[in-house]
C-alpha cells in the first residue's frame, strides 16, 4: 500500500514539474535582448527575468556576459555590468530604459576593458 502510494507521488510530482516549465515557458519571458554595437564588437544585452515583476531570480543571461568579455571586459567585470542592469527594477519590462541604461553603464566603464 505504501509503495502504491509513494509511486503516484512521484508521478503526480513529476507531471506537475513536467506542465508546470512548460507553461512558465510558453507564458513568461526568459529574457529581454538589446544588441548594441560597441567599435566592432556587438554586446547583446539579455536578462533572464523570473516570473514576477519583483526582481527576485533576474540575472545576466551567458550570452550578455560573454559578449562583455569579447568586448574586452574581464570576468568580474562583465559579471558585474551584467548585474547592474539585469537586476535593476526600474528597467523591468521596460526594453528602451534597458537599452538606454546599459548604454549609458557601458560608456561610463570604458577604462575598465582590456
Amino acid at each position: 500500500m505504501k509503495h502504491k502510494f509513494l509511486i503516484a507521488t512521484i508521478a503526480a510530482a513529476a507531471i506537475a514539474c513536467a506542465t508546470g516549465a512548460s507553461a512558465h515557458s510558453k507564458i513568461h519571458s526568459h529574457g529581454h535582448n538589446y544588441k548594441y554595437t560597441m567599435g566592432t564588437v556587438t554586446i547583446t544585452v539579455s536578462c533572464f527575468r523570473g516570473p514576477w515583476r519583483e526582481v527576485i531570480w533576474d540575472r545576466p543571461n551567458a550570452v550578455f556576459i560573454d559578449s562583455l568579455i569579447n568586448a574586452g571586459y574581464d570576468h568580474p567585470t562583465a559579471f558585474a555590468i551584467g548585474q547592474r542592469i539585469c537586476r535593476d527594477s526600474a528597467l523591468v519590462g521596460n526594453l528602451d530604459r534597458l537599452r538606454s541604461e546599459a548604454i549609458r553603464v557601458l560608456q561610463a566603464s570604458p577604462a575598465h576593458r582590456r
